[in-house]
């Protein structure tokens, strides 16, 4: 079981499933709505994420047709992202999750998009677009 919540505490879920393919995303978008160097995402299968408390104080955005990002209206942060094409997954932020995480990340990806002051260090492979396999 994983909990997480927003930064002001107004949003908060658990987690009761595995978080599969946790990967590094440099692309662009990710870079601008993370605010940094990258996202840290992982799917979760939709039936094992519940929202406790301030489902209601999201906000959405479609960043690309059928992909909508939401984030807490109140302190901005991003929490989950649901793709119309996979309807049955939710793509988690990894960094507003509060408990300790099992699963570890797999690759990086878009990585020739990465910011230029952003060295990748570590042995993940590194994918110019999606992992194979997505």
């Amino acid at each position: 079981m994983y909990n997480g919540s927003c930064l002001c505490g107004k949003v908060r879920f658990e987690i009761s499933s595995e978080i599969q393919s946790i990967i590094y995303c440099h692309c662009s978008q990710c870079r601008k709505a993370q605010g940094s160097a990258f996202a840290t995402n992982g799917n979760v299968d939709i039936k094992g994420f519940k929202f406790i408390s301030g489902e209601n104080e999201l906000t959405g955005y479609e960043s690309s047709p059928g992909q909508t990002k939401y984030f807490c209206k109140n302190c901005g942060s991003p929490i989950i992202s649901k793709n119309k094409s996979n309807p049955n997954k939710v793509r988690v932020r990894l960094g507003v999750i509060e408990s300790d995480i099992i699963e570890r990340p797999t690759a990086h990806i878009f990585v020739t998009s990465k910011a230029n002051w952003e060295n990748i260090e570590g042995d993940l492979p590194q994918y110019e677009t999606y992992e194979p396999g997505r």
